[in-house]
């Protein structure tokens, strides 16, 4: 879930945006910056490989469409809006030829990421691969509009995992819609999830989030692809990508069914960020969603000194925002 990596440094599963996430530190990475460089080879497309590498690096997952000779290549060209459709795509490896074979990540192969351009109409899929490196699965979207597809995987071939982005059309009368205030409460489905910590640039962000239930703290929740919930973030904008799982996992002995599920989580700039966490519980997954923005002087983990005129001013965190449809 790079959607979606497994617990190391990586550049998404892992919402790409620089996050470190460790097996048991439970850190996740946003941008993959400390990607390897290949080593060197006389063979000209590795060489074009590996320049294609070092530029994938420096920026967030999700951004791209090829990376190290990979490319996310759509079968079906739009989206349908009501009923589901079929939806297809390949990923060509460095030969290009499709990839059909995966190292399983959280219990799935690739981990497939859908949202519309305005961040509205989340969705988190597991397509079935046939074998001819095809991925399918009916899909449909609720509205018209550019949608960005992520596709969250690691090759058998590849030491790490890799989230690239292509965007895919969904035809119709599109009406963007604003960015959900900063909200620290979610209602979904009967559910309260309670968002406690911040997000700062360039340094480990802890992140808890308390699910409950009519007043009641949820303390059975059901694991879901390995874990007890799963956080994606993506930046307002561009739509930088990470997928990060929390601390602990289930059966380890240490780590509770709920309420609360911890994240580690580091960022790579000041801005607005939409967070959604898929939780399961009575046996079906839902997903709360939350707006934080992160001011730019968040940028220093140095505490700023008291201006003479008073103290400085709040986080926008605090801000009263909206209620998850």
């Amino acid at each position: 879930m790079q959607t979606m990596r497994t617990p190391v440094k990586l550049t998404a599963y892992a919402l790409g945006l620089v996050a470190v996430f460790g097996a048991a530190a439970g850190i996740g990475s946003v941008v993959g910056l400390s990607e390897a460089t290949p080593p060197a080879s006389h063979d000209t497309h590795a060489g074009d490989a590996r320049a294609e590498g070092a530029a994938a690096a420096q920026v967030p997952g999700g951004l791209q469409v090829t990376q190290d000779g990979y490319r996310l290549v759509p079968v079906t060209g739009a989206l349908a809006v009501g009923g589901a459709q079929p939806f297809a795509f390949r990923v060509l490896g460095p030969d290009g030829e499709p990839v059909t074979e995966y190292t399983t990540s959280h219990d799935k192969d690739l981990h497939l990421i859908v949202v519309r351009r305005d961040l509205s109409g989340f969705q988190h899929l597991h397509p079935t691969l046939a074998a001819d490196g095809a991925w399918s699965l009916p899909l449909s979207v609720a509205s018209p509009g550019q949608y960005r597809v992520f596709a969250d995987f690691q090759p058998a071939a590849r030491a790490e995992g890799l989230t690239l982005g292509v965007d895919v059309p969904a035809a119709g009368d599109y009406q963007p819609r604003p960015l959900p205030a900063p909200d620290r409460t979610a209602e979904v489905d009967g559910y309260t999830v309670t968002l406690a910590g911040d997000l700062v640039p360039g340094s480990s962000s802890k992140l808890t989030l308390s699910v409950s239930k009519d007043g009641a703290p949820v303390t059975d929740l059901q694991p879901y692809l390995g874990a007890y919930g799963h956080l994606v973030a993506l930046r307002d904008g561009d739509l930088a990508y990470l997928h990060v799982h929390p601390d602990g996992a289930p059966g380890d002995g240490r780590t509770a069914a709920g309420p609360d599920v911890t994240f580690f989580a580091e960022i790579p700039s000041a801005g607005a960020y939409r967070l959604y966490l898929d939780f399961q519980h009575g046996g079906k997954v839902r997903t709360a969603e939350f707006t934080v923005t992160v001011g730019p002087q968040t940028l220093t983990s140095v505490a700023p000194e008291p201006s003479p005129t008073g103290p400085p001013s709040p986080s926008e965190h605090g801000a009263p925002g909206h209620t998850h449809e």
